[in-house]
């Protein structure tokens, strides 16, 4: 009745154990929000997006993006806890975000834009090449001249409004190590209850008093926030946490319920549901094992979804959504596929080439009492250095 879930006990140190469900949550996650944007974007509303009409309260996309934003706030906590460079931190952030979502912008801009419009010489005479380099450097979505007229949603690409927001967090982590330490645990906790408890507040005020003017506590950068730091806890607590059957199934009751709150359905998928996800992530399954060994499409995935299905339901407004769905998401998924095997993967063996030689250096350096074993050490790296340069 009490079977642990995750095969470890606690949940896992991914630094220990590579094992692990990330990646195809990650493409599930990303395959949410394509089908959330489906009648979303033909429509103009969520009387048609499927968890909606259960709930009431959240979309999939909205789920989708919180949490992307849990694994997140795990997977990048845990990676400045490994290796807490400034330089070296940064420089893998860069290298996992800017260079997919700055080519995704060009294609949109480039490619997407002129599409979307009857008048393409229209587009190019008032196509700003500063503002669209400004948004590219920036991470906000491409800025280009109008498009998309006349349909509910005319934006170019209205999924990379987070990517920005994503790369704040990922600054948050960085200051806090800085600042913080020895005693990052502590900071990043307390961070969490204040940002996590000025959210809920800012909430509860709004339901009470939906009236109130629109102000700073509103912005979705404190439920982004609240996702990132709080996947970051689970990350600093694993050793705390032990999924088993009957938690799981209690944590799942309790989303449940909350779901139909409107005002307690996205705080409890952050908590509830974020032990619900860690938990899975953990979950030894073979099937899960084997798929998550894949090439990561979910990055691609989410930068290509909105601009495809926009312009299919521009080209094709009277066509049935659900039908052209699966269209939709082969193109998604090839231009996904794209960016992982000439961009997303390239990058990060570059990331890893880099370690390696940082390791190799180590290796070299470090004067070990044992000179046999500073040699074998040395040969290992070495090792590894040239097999990911081969690669």
């Amino acid at each position: 009745m009490h079977e642990q879930l995750t095969g470890q006990g606690a949940l896992v140190d991914m630094s220990e154990h590579r094992t692990n469900n990330f990646n195809v949550l990650r493409l599930a996650l990303a395959s949410l929000v394509i089908v959330s944007h489906a009648p979303e974007l033909h429509d103009g509303d969520r009387h048609r997006e499927l968890l909606t009409r259960v709930f009431g309260t959240l979309s999939f996309g909205e789920l989708a993006v919180d949490c992307f934003f849990l694994l997140s706030g795990y997977l990048i906590t845990q990676s400045w806890q490994r290796q807490p460079q400034v330089l070296a931190y940064l420089r893998n952030r860069v290298l996992r975000i800017f260079p997919a979502f700055a080519v995704a912008s060009m294609v949109c801009a480039l490619i997407v834009g002129p599409l979307a419009l009857a008048s393409t010489s229209a587009y190019w005479s008032e196509f700003s090449v500063l503002r669209f380099v400004k948004s590219l450097v920036t991470l906000f979505p491409p800025a280009t001249p109008p498009v998309f007229s006349g349909r509910p949603h005319p934006e170019l690409n209205g999924a990379m409004w987070t990517i920005r927001w994503e790369f704040f967090c990922y600054v948050a982590v960085l200051a806090t190590g800085v600042v913080a330490g020895a005693r990052f645990k502590f900071v990043w906790t307390m961070t969490t209850v204040v940002v996590f408890s000025v959210w809920v507040a800012e909430r509860l005020v709004h339901g009470l008093e939906p009236h109130l003017p629109y102000t700073y506590w509103e912005h979705p950068l404190w439920r982004l926030m609240s996702c990132f730091f709080a996947g970051g806890c689970f990350y600093l607590y694993r050793d705390h946490i032990a999924p088993t059957r009957r938690s799981v199934l209690l944590a799942l009751t309790i989303l449940s319920a909350c779901m139909f709150w409107p005002h307690a359905a996205e705080p409890a998928l952050i908590w509830f549901g974020g032990y619900l996800l860690f938990a899975l992530a953990h979950w030894h399954l073979p099937l899960l094992a084997r798929l998550n060994n894949g090439p990561d499409l979910s990055y691609g995935i989410y930068l290509y979804g909105w601009p495809i299905q926009n312009l299919a339901s521009a080209y094709w407004p009277q066509a049935n959504v659900w039908l052209m769905l699966p269209a939709v998401y082969v193109m998604a998924a090839g231009l996904a596929a794209a960016s992982w095997f000439l961009i997303e993967r390239p990058c990060l063996r570059l990331k890893q080439r880099r370690a390696d030689c940082a390791e190799v250096a180590q290796g070299l350096s470090v004067a070990d009492p044992d000179p046999n074993q500073a040699l074998a050490s040395s040969r290992r790296s070495i090792r590894a250095f040239v097999r990911t340069s081969a690669e």
